[in-house]
């Protein structure tokens, strides 16, 4: 009897979480849209991190004088240049690496908390991270590209896409792919597995809910500044 009931407890908690679960196509609509708007704030740090990387010139001038030097000779509006290829970047590939984290991590055997290593995590969000790659690197090009043209003009983003498909075919979509693609696998892979292994320290540390907004904000603190160590070096030579 005892028997009978924890099994059917068991099956009736898998299928409220299986119920609750969202879609794929949820969580990567979710995710895409989640990104669209967080770049769309945080896209005047990428045109100058941008600037800094390419010119030595800028380099010089640190990240208040380059700036400062864009928005006197090219205007405020410049430090959005790009802008609408960073929404379609974020729309293909953060989309997917987000997206297909948790079907990845169930491909790599993740189905319990004991087989639920970080190992695991990391090939998932490696894996989530490369397909995600594949996707956006021909719209991180043309980004990349307009947050380099210096002037008042803003490039247009088809204007920029033919001008590239003109002088350099379709493969010039594809520039810079492998360290693209190696770039995001060791962000996504850090950052998904990193943010997981965080969350179960702060709540086991705590004793926080493990949806609690403060344990997520902590665990996302911690995902970004390991993150960000790893992806470093990948941002200078892609």
């Amino acid at each position: 009897m005892s028997l009978n009931f924890n099994n059917n407890n068991r099956s009736a908690v898998l299928a409220t979480a299986a119920a609750g679960a969202p879609s794929l196509l949820s969580q990567i609509g979710m995710a895409g849209g989640a990104a669209v708007i967080t770049v769309t704030f945080i896209h005047p740090i990428d045109v100058i991190k941008t600037r800094i990387q390419i010119s030595a010139e800028y380099g010089k001038l640190g990240m208040g004088g380059t700036a400062s030097r864009i928005i006197n000779s090219e205007g405020v509006v410049s430090l959005w240049k790009g802008v609408n290829a960073a929404w379609l970047r974020e729309a293909s590939y953060t989309s997917l690496r987000l997206g297909l984290y948790e079907p990845c991590k169930i491909a790599f055997g993740c189905t319990t908390p004991e087989t639920t290593t970080f190992i695991k995590k990391f090939a998932a969000g490696s894996a989530a991270g490369a397909l995600g790659s594949l996707a956006g690197n021909p719209f991180d090009v043309l980004k990349t590209k307009m947050m380099a043209a210096e002037g008042k003009t803003t490039p247009s983003i088809v204007g920029t896409a033919k001008e590239l498909f003109a002088n350099q075919g379709i493969g010039g979509f594809y520039r810079g792919i492998d360290s693209n693609i190696a770039r995001a696998m060791v962000l996504n892979g850090t950052k998904m597995a990193c943010y997981d292994q965080a969350k179960g320290f702060v709540v086991s540390t705590t004793g926080w809910e493990r949806k609690s907004m403060l344990t997520t904000f902590f665990s996302a603190v911690a995902a970004g500044f390991f993150m960000t160590c790893t992806v470093s070096p990948f941002d200078m030579v892609r």
